[in-house]
């Protein structure tokens, strides 16, 4: 069954400055800049409420499978809304059970080597997306920090450091050697 119209508000918080022209959203904050494309979603209508300031996304005519793109789409502009403001931050773990890996990180903050994982000789090497800093977390052993604004970049370069380190050949439940993300969330709560 096709629901006639379904509406979802958003509130822009304070300092910050949103365009939006043809399902492109720009936020601009104290943080930064970051843009989205929605204009592969067909049916949905976002519109700029400037007098009560906020964002109004709706759908008509829409079935239940694609009602789910509307929420989908105000949790895209919120972590927006999130970044510019506040930034994005991923704690990563490095567990081993015989060989201690060694991670080093390059001065500008930009990529990350791994070396002697599973006491192998070849080095990992882990460039990270645009914005995405690395830093090593000194109150605990063997975790990094990645933080940005853009979630999405954050996320991919967790997920690329932890790509790197997938053990390969051997039973995955016994050989559980690797790099885990322990935390996530926003900079300040996290």
């Amino acid at each position: 069954m096709k629901v006639l119209k379904a509406q979802r508000e958003l509130k822009i918080p304070d300092g910050v400055e949103v365009t939006l022209k043809a399902r492109k959203i720009t936020v601009k904050g104290p943080r930064g800049t970051l843009t989205r494309d929605f204009t592969h979603l067909p049916r949905i209508d976002l519109f700029h409420d400037k007098e009560n300031q906020q964002i109004v996304a709706t759908m008509y005519f829409s079935a239940k499978k694609r009602l789910a793109c509307l929420r989908t789409v105000c949790s895209h502009i919120d972590n927006l809304f999130n970044g510019t403001i506040k930034g994005f931050r991923y704690k990563m773990r490095a567990v081993y059970a015989h060989f201690p890996f060694n991670v080093n990180i390059a001065p500008a903050g930009d990529r990350v080597e791994i070396r002697n994982f599973l006491g192998e000789k070849r080095t990992r090497v882990c460039n990270m997306l645009d914005g995405v800093k690395v830093t090593r977390d000194d109150s605990v052993k063997d975790c990094i920090i990645l933080e940005a604004n853009d979630i999405d970049c954050v996320s991919k370069s967790a997920a690329l450091i932890h790509m790197a380190c997938l053990v390969k050949n051997k039973d995955i439940r016994k050989f559980l050697d690797g790099f885990y993300v322990s935390e996530k969330g926003i900079i300040g709560e996290v």
